[in-house]
């Protein structure tokens, strides 16, 4: 075994992709240096230079922590190529020219290092096309590698190789990019648009197809085929705009001119509405005007008719709504295939064509159905696959339907179904693994190394493989929390309520959970199964479930339940075992206070920490500002407390969450000693390394020290600031007693400046506080306004 060690990446074309490649380098902590031709005018760079000024500006950020834009080393095609020699991989990302891509590689090759890969992102090119010229050493460490737009947040990279590209570069390449940029990676043959594209747009042409055929607006065709069909919320011709129909106009000329022997082949042109619409400038989000355009407050859509836009905002049909809400899938697509409703019917029409393009196409595509499944999770958004939502709704009977409509002359094209089709199987996935027409087989998952870090990989629906949810040994489980281990010497905690939120049962968990390891293991980790999938560490306290006993005897009820929760964080903070929280997606509230106690952190870069409490006119009663005053002492050192204590107050005061890992760092919700992981699918794995080594290097639980509080000043001064807020009209009334109760806690209240106190005193503190504010009425209000509408109240 030889390490494959990436020090440094070079990307050559500072445009949309290209800088947010770079960013995406930056935030894995991977040395960048950002290429471009040199300015005409201005400094020589100057090209580079405004693109990474533009990366602080896009949303969703490129970029974990914006102050890391400066961390990205600018370089032009003139001056710098030498810099080249010191690059282990190099990702070409230009504009979708074969031309110009052949010019710039030319001018790069003679700097690339003997043992560099080369890379192009094309999204769509053909890969070994773009080789010819190659001398046979580069051709062999050369491959296409297709980023999703935005790539920090889009989990797909298809990897794409030619005939002459070695399988080690493949396979160190994949490792890569799986673990330190976090992505899901999936082969392709090197076929005009690889797999995505290649099924995600002709899936776009079909909706747009069959909505006219239909007679329905793209209104209602993207209310029906986005989250109601379990695919990206935008449905189709939102993501049109999102994309820029000027780009999604490029990729279906691509498939336009090398695919003409197709079966599909007449669906291979740009509707002409959108045409129409790039004729018009019209290009999408990017150009202000699309299918959607934002006329104040406003959204209109184009009518093709009209030639015009019009008021917007049509949905589905009751009707078919309710259809889609069905759960069982095979009742759910019986009934779109035998409504009358034109909206059933059309989606009956773009699941047939789905399931008929796939079938095709598969064995030219695509080693097999897994490759295409994660493709369109990962690329597009959805939810399931198109393979796993034909084998869910009963892969005989919707093969027998989709050849009914081909024979009928309702389909789009009338070449049948694959005869592998109809050989009696049940569906393309299974425990062996997933069908390759061109192999006659069940291909198993890859077995690289890299995925040795995933406990539970990415799921397939009927592979059947163990899930976080069922794996492992069980030591106790109720409604609230599983206790279990994987046979070995971590205890894992899973929390099994809704968004994970801590109620009596999870409080009880915890304790149940820390006397366990103490007994019998070397650690315990905080992990949730659907961490890897979208899922929450928590989003905070039950609230529902303090209902009953404020009802019972009113605020002073719900004291003693407040005590259980801080004693239960105490617990954990002071075990004798490591506690290591596994943290992806939210950690809000009573969520964030719980990781804040763990004796480490491992977090997902997409995780979004905060206390969040005075959403709901309530103040962190679990430890959290507690924990604040705690790290702002330690990160005083001596120094003048008020000013590192600013920062923790300001957060929980503002509610200001993290909108990554990086940026949790900075706001002292992560350490800096915290450990970011990529790859949430890792998240497990390292969280159980980092406990074990922690035992094994002989981890005690840290001595409870006093602590040193800012007292009256510091409560003094945060208060001068919260009164020129209040009547400067910036905060209401509410918002101030909120501030001033976290101003309390977090100074040490009411006591001189330097006064050393302990953790109790300060909880006791945050306890009188939010028993205290579920008297007021305001508080209150807030409180029915959340559960009755999720969103906060302002009063």
């Amino acid at each position: 075994m030889s390490n494959f060690i990436v020090k440094k990446v070079a990307v050559l074309g500072a445009g949309v992709m290209g800088a947010q490649i770079a960013a995406h380098c930056v935030n894995a902590k991977v040395p960048v240096v950002l290429f471009d031709l040199p300015a005409k005018e201005g400094p020589k760079n100057g090209i580079v230079l405004r693109a990474i000024e533009n990366l602080k500006k896009l949303s969703p950020a490129p970029l974990g922590n914006k102050e890391d834009a400066a961390l990205i080393q600018v370089a032009n095609y003139e001056d710098n190529l030498d810099v080249l020699a010191g690059c282990d991989l190099i990702i070409e990302a230009i504009a979708e020219r074969m031309d110009w891509k052949h010019d710039l590689y030319k001018k790069v090759a003679p700097h690339i290092a003997p043992n560099a890969i080369f890379a192009s992102n094309t999204s769509g090119l053909s890969i070994t096309a773009l080789s010819e010229g190659f001398d046979a050493e580069l051709k062999a460490r050369f491959c296409g590698v297709h980023f999703f737009n935005p790539p920090r947040y889009m989990h797909l990279v298809e990897l794409i190789p030619t005939v002459s590209t070695r399988p080690e570069i493949l396979d160190q390449l994949e490792g890569f990019l799986a673990s330190t940029l976090g992505k899901g990676v999936v082969r392709c043959f090197d076929t005009p648009n690889f797999v995505a594209n290649r099924v995600g747009i002709f899936g776009m042409l079909a909706t747009i197809h069959e909505a006219e055929k239909f007679g329905l607006s793209c209104d209602v065709v993207d209310d029906l085929t986005g989250s109601k069909l379990g695919r990206a919320k935008s449905g189709t011709f939102r993501t049109a705009d999102v994309v820029g129909l000027d780009t999604m106009g490029h990729v279906i000329k691509t498939m336009e001119d090398n695919l003409k022997n197709d079966p599909f082949a007449a669906l291979y042109k740009t509707p002409d509405v959108v045409a129409k619409l790039i004729g018009a400038g019209a290009l999408g989000q990017k150009s202000g005007a699309g299918f959607y355009k934002k006329v104040g407050k406003d959204i209109l859509r184009f009518d093709s008719a009209k030639n015009d836009y019009v008021p917007g905002g049509a949905k589905a049909d009751d009707i078919i709504a309710r259809i889609l809400k069905e759960k069982d899938p095979a009742k759910k697509m019986k009934a779109l295939r035998e409504s009358t409703n034109p909206q059933g019917q059309f989606l009956w029409a773009i699941f047939r064509d789905a399931f008929h393009y796939i079938a095709i196409h598969l064995e030219s595509i695509a080693d097999n159905a897994r490759d295409v499944d994660f493709a369109l999770r990962w690329g597009f958004g959805w939810k399931t696959g198109p393979f796993e939502t034909w084998q869910a709704a009963g892969w005989q009977q919707i093969a027998t339907w989709v050849q009914e409509d081909i024979d009928a002359g309702k389909a789009i094209c009338n070449t049948p179904l694959p005869q592998w089709v109809f050989d009696g199987r049940t569906g393309v996935h299974t425990a062996e693994g997933s069908w390759s027409p061109a192999k006659k087989a069940y291909v198993p998952r890859s077995n690289l190394l890299v995925y040795q870090r995933q406990a539970f990989r990415a799921p397939v629906l009927g592979e059947g493989s163990a899930d976080g949810s069922t794996a492992g040994t069980t030591v106790f489980e109720d409604d609230s929390v599983r206790l279990w281990h994987q046979n070995d010497d971590v205890l894992i905690l899973s929390t099994k309520t809704k968004m994970h939120v801590i109620g009596p049962g999870v409080v009880a968990g915890i304790n149940k959970a820390v006397e366990e390891a103490e007994k019998n293991f070397k650690g315990l980790v905080l992990w949730n199964a659907d961490a890897a999938e979208g899922g929450a560490f928590s989003a905070g306290a039950d609230l529902q479930s303090m209902l009953p006993a404020f009802m019972a005897g009113g605020a002073k009820a719900i004291d003693p339940e407040v005590s259980k929760l801080q004693n239960a964080f105490m617990r954990l903070k002071y075990a004798n075992i490591p506690v290591v929280a596994a943290v992806a997606g939210l950690a809000l509230g009573g969520g964030c206070e719980l990781m804040l106690h763990a004796a480490k952190r491992v977090a997902s870069i997409e995780s979004y920490i905060g206390l969040v409490e005075v959403g709901v006119g309530l103040v962190p009663a679990g430890g959290g500002l507690k924990e604040a005053a705690v790290r702002a002492a330690n990160d005083a050192k001596g120094n003048d407390l008020l000013q590192f204590l600013k920062v923790y107050f300001t957060n929980a005061a503002t509610a200001n969450v993290s909108k990554s890992a990086l940026e949790a760092q900075q706001m002292g919700y992560l350490k800096q000693t915290d450990t970011i992981v990529f790859n949430s699918y890792e998240l497990l794995h390292v969280a159980k390394v980092e406990a074990r080594a922690m035992f094994d290097a002989g981890y005690r639980a840290p001595a409870q020290k006093l602590i040193p509080v800012a007292g009256r000043y510091g409560l003094g001064t945060i208060m001068a600031q919260l009164v020129n807020m209040r009547d400067g009209g910036f905060i209401s009334a509410h918002d101030f007693k909120l501030g001033a109760m976290i101003a309390e806690v977090v100074s040490g209240g009411d006591i001189n400046q330097g006064s050393l106190v302990s953790e109790q005193w300060l909880l006791d503190l945050e306890r009188k506080a939010f028993v205290e504010l579920l008297n007021n009425p305001k508080t209150q209000e807030r409180i029915m306004g959340m559960m009755q509408t999720g969103k906060p109240v302002r009063n």
